[in-house]
């Protein structure tokens, strides 16, 4: 009867034994330190034996184990006894085993967990939730894509749980999730507090050509342009990078559209303020070209004050060139204040009237008489342009060519490049005009002539041609002159040009000498009349007897006597 007995309390004892293996193995349970052997601690579990766990499982990497017998800690049963007869147990896996359950609460909760981002791996990175690994896709870092993720390694951060299956052991996690969640709750926050005038700190997050979008930390506004900085900027890159921090004010905020525009000049005083004072109109200051355009160039005087040089204040004598062809960008150069208009924000600037007048310093240098000579720079219908010093012209009409060819005929003589000599005859600097003549340079052969003649007087001359409205005749002296037909004589029935021959020799009187037209006029009959006068006065009239015949008679004896007597 006791072996029965014996044998019946071993079979309870080895039920008890093999009922309590499968909740034992393969679960977390607490167990006692026992003892501390190297760098392994003695955990008893309440087996035949006990469990032998690395240190370093209950401490962080780098820090130091503060265990001690009697403390008391949870482990994983990986098995009740390996070879050497000891209980495998595990912290990691307790630890994992702790971590899976809470995360399996805060997943079916929805709710974030703490996380420390230690590796990379393709396609994304490792994550330690508390023991348990998670692989966080490398689109779920950040709301933008993060070039440098140095910074959040080793950090705890929040995480949201998008997927879990514990049979393979996969957990994804997301921080992009909460990032846009905390971004919903600050954008609605900003958004209910936003207005006009506020200066806020932001990050530029993207750049386009007209302008940056800046996040306010949840809500995005749009930096233009033109709202940068006071002085132009033709590219927001010029002063502005992606992931730079900047302080801008709210300039314009639209509830109903949350339309947000920002501005950062704002934040600076304003350098037209005063600007009439700084830059009285006729002095001269010093100033960069910032852009060149067909019809000027702009010209910074200083941060945020520009100012035009219109293309016909660049050069004095550059009329029809482009304004680049005269300045470069960023160059140094001289200007003069024309007009300052605050309201419009303008500066006009004219860059010529840094430079000396070519017109005011040819007037001076070679006043109206000067003879100066110079290159034909061009032929036109009405006369030749005349290279001059100071890069102007001066124009030769084509009435100051010849004194006696006429302009057209005279101008055929000349092509460009031929050196003429002239002599300045006016210089008018209002207009810029310089008037140039090359019969100037020798005295008029008409006026010495006509210096000879008197109207009234009775001379020789020589039928050079006959017309059908009279004849032309030539002078002593080389001048020229007509007789009308109706002044070929007294009597009209004499009043026939063909009566004369070319190369006959007459005798008129000059009736008008005109020095515009250069131009004598002669008359055959006048000198008759005259003479007819003259007789009739000296040899008594026809109403004493004598017919006019014989008073004609004596008077033209009397004359040829004293053409004798001259001979």
């Amino acid at each position: 009867m006791a072996n029965a007995a014996v044998s019946e309390d071993f079979e309870a004892l080895l039920e008890e034994s093999f009922g309590q293996v499968p909740s034992i193995e393969g679960s977390v349970v607490k167990g006692v330190i026992v003892g501390i052997e190297n760098d392994f601690a003695l955990i008893d579990v309440g087996l035949k034996s006990e469990g032998r766990v690395a240190l370093k499982e209950f401490t962080s990497p780098g820090q130091k184990s503060e265990l001690k017998a009697g403390d008391t800690v949870e482990v994983y049963v990986e098995r009740l006894e390996d070879r050497n007869g000891e209980a495998m147990l595990s912290r990691d896996k307790a630890r994992r085993e702790e971590a899976w359950a809470q995360l399996e609460n805060a997943f079916n909760g929805n709710e974030r967990v703490t996380g420390v981002i230690f590796s990379r791996v393709k396609g994304g990175f490792t994550v330690d939730l508390s023991g348990a690994v998670a692989f966080l896709p490398g689109s779920q870092v950040d709301i933008r894509p993060v070039r440098d993720i140095g910074p959040l390694l080793g950090t705890p951060q929040p995480f949201q749980i998008l997927k879990m299956d514990r049979r393979r052991g996969n957990i994804v996690v997301s921080r992009r999730a909460v990032l846009e969640e905390s971004r919903a709750e600050a954008r609605s926050e900003l958004v209910a507090s936003l207005k006009e005038g506020m200066i806020l700190s932001g990050v530029v997050k993207n750049i386009t050509d007209y302008g940056a979008f800046v996040d306010l930390g949840g809500v995005d506004g749009l930096l233009h342009v033109t709202d940068i900085a006071w002085r132009r900027i033709n590219h927001p890159t010029e002063a502005l990078q992606i992931g730079q921090t900047v302080k801008v004010q709210v300039i314009r905020f639209n509830p109903e559209t949350q339309r947000i525009s920002l501005g950062m000049k704002q934040l600076e005083a304003d350098p037209w303020e005063g600007v009439e004072l700084k830059y009285p109109v006729g002095t001269k200051f010093t100033g960069r070209v910032t852009n060149i355009t067909d019809y000027g160039a702009f010209v910074e005087l200083e941060p945020g004050i520009e100012g035009l040089v219109h293309v016909s204040e660049m050069s004095w004598t550059k009329k029809n060139v482009h304004p680049g062809k005269i300045v470069s960008t960023s160059q140094e150069v001289e200007v003069m204040i024309l007009d300052v208009d605050p309201n419009k924000r303008r500066i006009s600037l004219g860059l010529k009237q840094c430079m000396g007048n070519p017109w005011d310093e040819f007037a001076e240098k070679f006043p109206a008489g000067t003879e100066i000579e110079g290159e034909v720079k061009n032929i036109t219908e009405f006369g030749l342009f005349v290279g001059l010093p100071g890069e102007i012209d001066g124009m030769v009409h084509l009435s100051d060519i010849d004194w006696e060819t006429p302009g057209e005929e005279a101008i055929q003589t000349f092509k460009k490049g031929d050196m003429v000599k002239t002599k300045v005859l006016d210089v008018d600097t209002e207009k810029e005009r310089i008037s140039l003549g090359i019969k100037q340079l020798t005295s008029d052969p008409f006026a010495a002539g006509a210096a000879g003649l008197k109207k009234g007087g009775v001379v020789t001359c020589t039928v050079t041609q006959i017309t059908d409205g009279g004849i032309e005749v030539s002078l002593s002296d080389g001048m020229t002159g007509f007789i009308r037909k109706s002044d070929l004589a007294r009597d009209r029935q004499d009043q026939r040009p063909e009566r004369f021959a070319v190369g006959e020799k007459v005798d008129a009187k000059v009736t008008n000498i005109d020095s515009k037209s250069r131009k004598v006029t002669l008359s055959i009959k006048a000198r008759e009349v005259a003479e007819e006068k003259q007789a009739m006065a000296e040899y008594g009239s026809s109403d004493s007897g004598a017919s006019l015949g014989d008073i004609l008679g004596a008077a033209l004896r009397q004359k040829e006597e004293k053409g004798r007597q001259g001979d």
